[in-house]
């Protein structure tokens, strides 16, 4: 089974993945972690988002992996440990950047589709239903309002010692969103079959408990 959750920044998706693939047993696949892997291997090497033919040598020869299980796991990238780097202020600023061009899409979504053809999957980003996974079994488009979101993600930075105004996210998030839904290569849109759920006023646990009552309806079991 394929469980394809996406959503713009903030909304609560990443998490709600992580907590419903641990509730149901099965891997969650982070494709967001993907691409900030690639945006922070191309600012360590100062290569820009707009150069076309560097990034695609960049892909070809980074390797991405994950280990462990939700909420434990990790992920790295050629054989350094970067959960933690991957989340970085400097990371989600330029994340929507390095994901946009065609070359770093085309990479990870081959990733991407290849690791869901091995075992049942969770997994969220902006064009997984759409793009990825158009024929998931259940896909879920995940919203919050702007000032939610921003409150979220300053809950996040305190955790990682960054302190930032709710003015300041508003304003990032904002523009993240319209990166992201007016970007040429796969944007951000909800599937026509997929489930909204405004999660504003609900609690992750609401959030989680939603997607993993919808895929038991199914009939959902584990792969052996």
């Amino acid at each position: 089974m394929i469980i394809a959750i996406d959503g713009p920044a903030g909304s609560g998706k990443s998490t709600t993945a992580k907590l419903a693939a641990q509730r149901l047993g099965v891997v969650h696949l982070d494709t967001g972690a993907m691409y900030r892997a690639i945006t922070l291997k191309s600012l360590r090497e100062g290569i820009r988002a707009d150069d076309t033919l560097s990034l695609e040598k960049l892909v070809a020869r980074t390797k991405i992996a994950f280990s462990g299980s939700p909420p434990g796991m990790r992920v790295w990238m050629d054989g350094e440990d970067i959960t933690d780097a991957v989340r970085s202020d400097e990371v989600t600023k330029h994340v929507s950047d390095y994901c946009a061009p065609r070359v770093v899409r085309r990479a990870m979504v081959g990733q991407q589709r290849a690791l869901a053809r091995a075992t049942d999957v969770v997994c969220e980003g902006r064009d997984i239903g759409t793009v990825v996974f158009p024929d998931a079994d259940l896909k879920f488009f995940i919203v919050a309002s702007v000032e939610e979101r921003a409150r979220r993600r300053q809950k996040d930075f305190e955790k990682m010692g960054v302190r930032k105004g709710l003015e300041e996210l508003c304003d990032e998030i904002a523009e993240r969103d319209r990166k992201d839904s007016t970007r040429r290569n796969s944007p951000l849109r909800k599937a026509d079959d997929a489930e909204e759920i405004d999660t504003t006023e609900m609690t992750i646990e609401e959030q989680v408990g939603h997607i993993v009552d919808r895929a038991r309806a199914r009939g959902y079991a584990p792969r052996p």
